[in-house]
């Protein structure tokens, strides 16, 4: 529970941060075995004090059968008419309009720093008149923001964009924020450190 009391902040944030796109969400606690009862009523608690509805689902356990009663709170929900969706930001703003509004209301950043190398992408990307786009924010997936070991549901830290890159077919533009690795990913270790061939062209380590 003590983990659980920790934690339950970032699933708050979720709540909330779809709440700014005019959508309820609903809360699907996946279910296992080992969860304790008071675990799974503390989180219908606090999705009810959010305003929210959370169902067990227990396809781990059951597969398809398992799930019927999350599937019936989302058609619920659907069919209920409180969801009105709505863009986060108007496509009117500038590119670091846009992306400090991601950062502060989604992200819950207290503020977004540029790098030199950043700055000078984004002068030349307005210059060329990219400012109308949209844009898609790359991040480590490990935190609300761009340092992953600050987990939960952080406050009063900042985003660095460390570059950005523009996919100007597809119509958006990639604010790259902090240190992540990209597609496509390596292990710390990739396989062919283990590879090798010898004087005769036996080649070793390809399995």
């Amino acid at each position: 529970m003590q983990y659980l009391e920790k934690g339950i902040g970032n699933l708050e944030k979720h709540i909330e941060n779809c709440k700014k796109f005019g959508l309820t969400p609903v809360v699907a606690i996946n279910s296992f075995f080992s969860d304790s009862d008071e675990e799974v009523n503390y989180i219908i608690k606090k999705c009810a004090e959010a305003e929210v509805k959370a169902v067990i689902s227990r396809g781990w356990e059951f597969g398809g059968e398992g799930t019927k009663d999350l599937a019936r709170a989302v058609v619920e929900s659907i069919e209920s008419g409180v969801n009105h969706y709505h863009p986060l930001y108007d496509m009117s703003l500038s590119i670091d309009e846009k992306i400090k509004t991601i950062a502060t209301q989604i992200y819950g950043a207290s503020d977004v720093t540029y790098s030199g190398k950043a700055k000078t992408q984004l002068k030349e990307y307005i210059e060329l008149g990219y400012n109308h786009l949209p844009v898609c924010m790359a991040k480590t997936q490990m935190s609300f923001s761009d340092d992953e070991k600050k987990i939960g549901r952080p406050t009063n830290f900042i985003v660095n964009v460390r570059e950005f890159e523009l996919a100007a077919g597809a119509g958006f533009v990639v604010p790259i924020l902090g240190n992540i690795m990209r597609m496509p990913g390596l292990p710390a270790i990739p396989a062919s450190e283990g590879m090798d061939i010898d004087d005769e062209g036996y080649i070793t380590g390809l399995s």
